[in-house]
């Protein structure tokens, strides 16, 4: 399922008012979760990113980003991750040779092309199993609200256009807690999103209480151009309209745009229709990277995948912290 677009309304509406008594009841047992978890510190350190909101806001590219800072820094990261969408729920180390999207979820098999990844609903065991293969630091993906471990620095993921929406917690609005409550526990806030829109966010949230860093997805250079391409882009994220934009400014034709439910499997009947869609508009399928994980092995070759990454206005801030956190490690 998509967003309710009146969570991103400048100003609640009545729907979101009405809401309001079942968000209270949402936010109540988040705190109450997370004070009653018994934090557990590890021999290493962990870098914990997360969000406030419900959706995606980048957090995947951002972690492969942290994942690039620390093996530059001569780390050895394990990224810890729930496998949401997968069927695994005892701590498994994603093989890509042998687990689907289906099993562990389409982000960790993705992010298992850079790094050890640990799939799991228990996160102190998937921690535990990381550090007996070798890891010196984790990197803890969508863990923000998890109570289980101690974290060395927190980092808050938003997308800049969005910002925290109506400013409502769940149902009424996109928040998973409210925004002060959360931003108390966090090193950095990180909005992803182009000038204007960094601009705009900034303007909306001009006294975060931590530092604010910014930056963009970037489409990497894979040898071609999309000038003029026909396409039709489909994509199964949490804010398909980013990648369709990001196509755009690549200079693609978009003759059909899919917006997919957030992690939707990619059927044979859907692909079906899809290919045989493109191929009546004699368009070119294009997908997200993360998409791309959950296609069906016989179809990779026939779909265009764009794959995007993170890329930090001012970073100094961000290494230094991180240098800090792994020196002191034992």
């Amino acid at each position: 399922m998509q967003a309710p677009r009146f969570w991103y309304r400048a100003q609640p509406n009545a729907v979101a008012y009405a809401l309001r008594p079942l968000s209270a009841l949402y936010a109540a047992g988040t705190a109450r979760k997370l004070a009653t978890g018994a934090r557990t510190k590890l021999g290493v350190p962990v870098v914990c990113v997360g969000n406030l909101t419900a959706g995606g806001t980048g957090k995947t590219p951002t972690v492969i980003a942290l994942w690039e800072i620390l093996a530059g820094l001569g780390a050895t990261p394990h990224i810890l991750s729930r496998g949401y969408g997968g069927t695994l729920t005892q701590t498994t180390r994603v093989d890509p040779t042998r687990h689907s999207a289906a099993d562990c979820g389409d982000e960790p098999l993705l992010l298992s092309a850079f790094a050890p990844v640990w799939v799991g609903q228990d996160r102190l065991q998937s921690a535990k199993s990381a550090i007996a293969a070798g890891a010196d630091i984790l990197i803890l993906d969508d863990g923000f609200q998890n109570a289980s471990l101690a974290y060395d620095l927190s980092l808050i993921v938003v997308d800049a256009a969005r910002g925290f929406g109506n400013g409502l917690v769940i149902p009424a609005g996109p928040l998973r807690e409210p925004i002060a409550t959360g931003l108390a526990r966090a090193d950095f806030v990180l909005s992803i999103g182009e000038a204007d829109q960094q601009a705009a966010f900034s303007m909306r949230h001009p006294d975060l209480p931590c530092p604010h860093l910014t930056g963009h997805l970037a489409p990497l250079n894979m040898g071609m151009s999309f000038q003029d391409m026909p396409v039709l882009a489909f994509a199964g994220i949490g804010h398909p309209e980013k990648f369709f934009a990001t196509l755009r400014k690549m200079g693609a034709r978009i003759l059909r745009a899919e917006a997919l439910s957030d992690h939707q499997p990619l059927s044979d009947a859907l692909m079906a229709r899809i290919l045989r869609d493109a191929q009546s508009l004699g368009a070119q399928p294009v997908t997200t990277e993360k998409d791309a994980v959950r296609l069906p092995d016989a179809l990779r070759r026939e779909v265009l995948t764009v794959p995007v990454r993170l890329r930090l206005d001012q970073d100094h801030a961000l290494r230094d912290r991180l240098s800090g956190i792994f020196s002191k490690s034992p």
